[in-house]
């Protein structure tokens, strides 16, 4: 007889599907309806309250793929899985806040959704560029954390395991949009109403990207497109053209709300700010007082301090400001004529007075942030090895996370950042170097596959490692440092809740075996991380 596993709710992540059906109850209550003993929508009553109009599926504007429902479904599903806290391979576990995570990202996601709802300031991810060669997440609809456990070595094996995505897939495009789109599903609902998302990606992928984001955030917050200048050097070997630089999208949780941070000024651009009349108020930049846009106040004319008369702006263009501005501005020693005091006049613009830092720009070269070639060598570097390549193909410079953290994150607060691709740790060890250099209490949550390797260590492994590397390396260097330094490391695992599993042909035995709702082995001990409720028995 067919057995019926019903799940102990306490041992799941949210209920996703559960909390939107109660936000659709709280704005149309007539839409909810009752079956097999839980709410449902009727859609009928829904299209009604809407206006009954309903577009022609075949003419109306959609991206669409297969699988798209079942990855949508997919973010839905409640896991119930959980981390099992590692002590032995965490440093400074009783006080740091950083947490790294072993295990599937779409599950850690998941079991993320109670401790940590819209409590991340930034994310930062660096997903598979879908090239053809790298790793790519094969999610079992029926159940992701038994793929996972099975690929792990945590349960026999039945002949599954993760490869890469090929174009003679057939599938190409279609696996890893259903890879990325129930990800950044319950990536979103993680994050602050302030805060934003940060997405490497290259030309294989990016329009797609763009289409998924759109979606899930909303057309209407994405802030940028940022074109990151990655190699230093042409690539001579390139079929075509060399291909020289990668994007990151930028989408705000709220575009109404979040706001970049300030870039500081370099002294390149503190140096354009000059003083030759001596004004108290210091250095000033000289500012044009014609525009090309339309200002009906703006086509007077202007006596020079020598006695000469400009008509009028230039052709095509009218003064920014009306005759009763400028004449103030000129009593006030802001309009500046030349040194012979008969040229067009600008507005002088003093460093003292303008903002203190200057708008992130959308292009950023390798002289500022770092080369693909630095970033190998910096990890190359930190792991005492002779090239980056033997550790991990495509790390990120720290300096290109770190500006980052710059723009999107506050050294004032205690942001919590959160990386789900995390590679070789490439965040968590800018996190930590940020923290450094401004002060900051920034924390840091990794999320990483064991991926195995070419050699007997996995991806999870080089990244715990290199972590470790880089906290000792602040300490050694700067001892005086009394920035966090530590993590936490957890493990996804199957929970510790025995499942009620009732078989009708032998139900007595069964609900013996229930008595105890503990797994033989385990302890019903908590981790003690901030707001880890649910995360973890030991």
């Amino acid at each position: 007889m067919e057995k019926i596993t019903k799940q102990d709710p306490q041992s799941q992540s949210a209920d996703i599907v559960a909390d939107n059906i109660e936000k659709l109850q709280s704005l149309f209550p007539e839409i909810i309806t009752e079956g097999d003993g839980e709410k449902k929508i009727d859609i009928d009553v829904l299209k009604e309250v809407l206006g009954e109009y309903v577009e022609d599926k075949e003419e109306r504007y959609s991206f669409n793929w297969h699988g798209k429902s079942r990855a949508r479904r997919l973010a839905q599903t409640p896991s119930t899985g959980m981390l099992r806290p590692c002590k032995e391979e965490s440093v400074n576990w009783d006080t740091t806040q950083n947490l790294f995570i072993e295990g599937d990202n779409l599950e850690v996601l998941k079991l993320l959704q109670k401790s940590y709802h819209k409590k991340v300031k930034m994310i930062y991810i660096d997903p598979p560029y879908n090239t053809g060669k790298e790793f790519i997440y094969p999610d079992n609809f029926a159940d992701n954390l038994d793929t996972y456990l099975k690929y792990t070595g945590q349960k026999d094996s039945e002949g599954r395991k993760f490869s890469t995505n090929t174009e003679q897939s057939g599938r190409f495009h279609t696996n890893w949009l259903n890879m990325m789109y129930p990800r950044l599903k319950l990536a979103r609902n993680l994050l602050r109403d302030d805060g934003a998302i940060f997405i490497s990606i290259d030309d294989h992928e990016v329009e797609n990207l763009r289409r998924i984001c759109n979606e899930i955030f909303g057309e209407m917050n994405f802030i940028a497109s940022i074109i990151w200048h990655k190699m230093d050097s042409p690539k001579n070997s390139a079929k075509y053209l060399s291909e020289d630089h990668d994007y990151i999208l930028l989408y705000a949780k709220n575009a109404d709300i979040w706001r970049p941070y300030l870039m500081p000024r370099s002294d390149k651009m503190k140096d354009r700010y000059q003083n030759p009349d001596n004004d108290s108020r210091g250095p000033w930049l000289l500012g044009d007082l014609a525009a090309r846009n339309y200002y009906s106040k703006g086509t007077y004319s202007i006596t020079t301090p020598t006695g000469k008369i400009i008509d009028g702006p230039p052709a095509g263009s009218y003064w920014r400001i009306s005759k009763e501005k400028f004449n103030d501005l000129d009593e006030d020693n802001r309009i500046w004529w030349g040194q012979s005091g008969e040229n067009r006049p600008g507005i002088k613009k003093f460093l003292s007075e303008v903002r203190d830092g200057v708008i992130p720009q959308t292009y950023w070269s390798w002289k500022e942030v770092g080369s693909t070639r630095n970033a190998k060598q910096e990890l190359s570097k930190l792991m005492s090895a002779s090239t980056g390549d033997e550790l991990f193909v495509t790390p990120k410079p720290t300096k290109l996370i770190r500006r980052i953290l710059q723009i999107s994150t506050s050294d004032k607060e205690e942001d919590i950042v959160l990386d789900f691709f995390a590679g070789s740790a490439s965040t968590m060890d800018s996190v930590l170097s940020k923290n450094l250099e401004d002060g900051g209490r920034r924390s840091c949550i990794s999320v990483q596959l064991p991926e195995s390797t070419e050699s007997s260590s996995t991806i999870s492994d080089m990244a715990k490692e290199r972590i470790k590397r880089a906290g000792s390396r602040i300490i050694e260097e700067n001892p005086e440092h009394k920035g966090d330094l530590g993590f936490r490391v957890f493990k996804l695992d199957a929970t510790n809740i025995n499942q009620w599993e009732t078989d009708f042909e032998n139900l007595e035995d069964q609900l013996a075996l229930s008595v105890d709702s503990i797994k033989p082995a385990r302890t019903p001990k908590m981790c003690s991380t901030r707001s880890c409720s649910n995360m973890a028995w030991i």
